[in-house]
């Protein structure tokens, strides 16, 4: 079935709201597209429509946040954290308090709007920030965990919200914990393994199905933490596998790509490939236009993988 991951989020956040009255939401007049409207018809007390003005949706959390509340601010993520980057790094994560950034619409989300509403950048931008946590859940119910996870942190965070309705991966009893990956497609023996957030892993899974028809097995990994990132379970995966593919809704330079070779260079040099959008622009479409442009359907996984063996068995 599939679900949107922005309905998750609404959802649990309603949710949390009911279980601690400090928690607090505020939008940049985007309540019913963030799924912060429940919330919103909920508590209005804790509601806060701060209008056009992302900057200050950020300035105003951080202050909640260093009076004890946990607020979580919603707008998409091409405003937020695109415009909002200076007021993120420091009033939120340089006082480090537990301002919530979500991000919604991310990645290919907003693609019938063009280029100036696609977020390929955010978690580039996040991830470079000290104190921050950056999760980026692959479907309705890690999305809802998500929620929960960062409000618990204690720590700057950001939630990176898909838009589509999307395949459901994830079981509502599948454990949930920040900076550990979890393996969705486990095999003893793997040739490759693909690395990955988002929805895109549906990809992936589905790539693997194919690849596992023709002999080549893999294992899938879902990374749903960037920051703090599975180190422990990168340099594992590659030591058996020997070859890595990433695949991300987002630019390769300076997101999950270069996350995981970070990690592998220092410890653990493998070949590797990249899915996602190389040094581009994005164009307007819908979210499938974009996958075919950008050679991130699952044949093209199937590619990559191809293309990573050949330069591990060379």
């Amino acid at each position: 079935m599939n679900k949107s991951i922005r309905d998750g989020f609404g959802e649990a956040l309603t949710e949390l709201g009911e279980k601690n009255k400090n928690v607090v939401v505020l939008t940049a007049d985007l309540a019913e597209s963030t799924r912060v409207d429940g919330f919103a018809r909920k508590f209005p007390e804790r509601f806060f429509q701060v209008g056009v003005a992302e900057q200050a949706l950020v300035t105003v959390a951080a202050g909640m946040a260093e009076e004890g509340k946990i607020p979580f601010t919603t707008s998409y993520a091409v405003f937020s954290p695109g415009r909002t980057f200076e007021q993120i790094k420091v009033a939120a994560a340089l006082n480090d308090v537990p301002v919530k950034i979500v991000g919604a619409h991310a990645g290919f989300g907003a693609s019938m709007y063009g280029a100036t509403h696609e977020s390929l950048e955010d978690i580039a931008l996040m991830r470079v920030i000290p104190n921050m946590v950056v999760v980026a859940p692959c479907d309705y119910e890690e999305a809802k965990k998500a929620v929960f996870a960062i409000a618990e942190n204690g720590r700057p965070s950001y939630l990176r919200l898909e838009r589509p309705e999307t395949p459901s991966i994830t079981k509502p009893e599948d454990k949930f914990e920040i900076g550990k990956a979890n393996t969705f497609r486990g095999v003893k023996d793997p040739q490759v393994v693909i690395i990955g957030i988002g929805s895109i892993l549906s990809k992936a899974l589905e790539a693997s199905e194919k690849l596992s028809k023709i002999g080549i097995e893999v294992n899938v990994i879902n990374l749903h933490t960037v920051k703090p990132i599975d180190e422990l379970a990168i340099i594992n995966a590659a030591r058996i596998s020997g070859a890595v593919v990433t695949v991300e809704e987002h630019q390769i330079m300076g997101g999950v790509g270069s996350a995981v070779t970070e990690v592998l260079s220092r410890n653990h040099p493998v070949p590797i490939e990249f899915i996602g959008v190389n040094d581009s622009f994005a164009e307007s479409g819908t979210p499938e236009d974009m996958y075919k442009k950008f050679k991130m359907t699952a044949p093209d996984i199937v590619e990559a993988v191809k293309k990573v063996m050949l330069r591990k068995n060379s």
